[in-house]
């Protein structure tokens, strides 16, 4: 029944933008969103800037922006991609997010994956979800994705869609429905898109709300 339900949510959601919908980045400053480091010393624009209607995250030091708002059911849409010339690495978008530090830096939430080959996996930070296949898929807080060959080359840009609806998540990485889950223990919070140690771009971040 999910692969129902996910299929008439992307059917409403096959472009970028439509009337209702909520841009999360504007393309030209960071209004909107709030961030941590793990770093005091250090402030946002140390890690995060804005350059030809993109956001550049260098990766260090480590932490995350946050949407100044919370969210429940929506699909959220953004394109990343990690540079030319650099080594691929790890980051996140984390959705759900609430309380700071539950895991060292990280906040109470749940991260939707963007580390190089392993996007889509999920990894729970001070929260739980049921998934498909536990004994198989999951290990601890990590819950492996169902695919292998989503993901873009290097320097090619990658299309992300996120649907919350209620208490499920399903992550879409290039058309491919990677993650499934349900039972989420908390069904709302802000979203997040991590700095954990290597350059990455953002674009086109794009909020769909669904009617309850």
């Amino acid at each position: 029944m999910h692969r129902r339900l996910l299929a008439m949510l992307l059917a409403t959601t096959a472009a970028w933008v439509q009337a209702g919908d909520e841009k999360l980045f504007n393309g030209k400053d960071m209004t909107g969103w709030t961030y941590f480091l793990e770093d005091k010393s250090k402030k946002m624009e140390d890690v995060w800037s804005v350059q030809d209607e993109m956001i550049i995250c260098k990766g260090n030091p480590v932490g995350y922006i946050r949407t100044e708002k919370e969210y429940e059911n929506y699909v959220l849409q953004l394109e990343w991609r990690w540079p030319e010339g650099k080594k691929p690495g790890n980051s996140g978008v984390l959705v759900h997010t609430t309380t700071e530090n539950a895991l060292g830096v990280w906040p109470k939430s749940l991260e939707c994956q963007l580390g190089s080959g392993n996007a889509g996996d999920f990894w729970v930070i001070g929260t739980t979800l049921s998934v498909l296949n536990p004994k198989k898929r999951s290990l601890d807080r990590r819950t492996l994705n169902l695919t292998n060959d989503s993901e873009k080359s290097i320097g090619q840009w990658n299309k992300y869609v996120i649907v919350c609806s209620g208490n499920t998540v399903t992550c879409v990485v290039n058309g491919d429905v990677v993650n499934y889950g349900w039972n989420a223990s908390q069904p709302k919070g802000a979203i997040c898109l991590q700095s954990e140690g290597a350059e990455i771009h953002f674009r086109n971040i794009v909020l769909h709300h669904l009617s309850d």
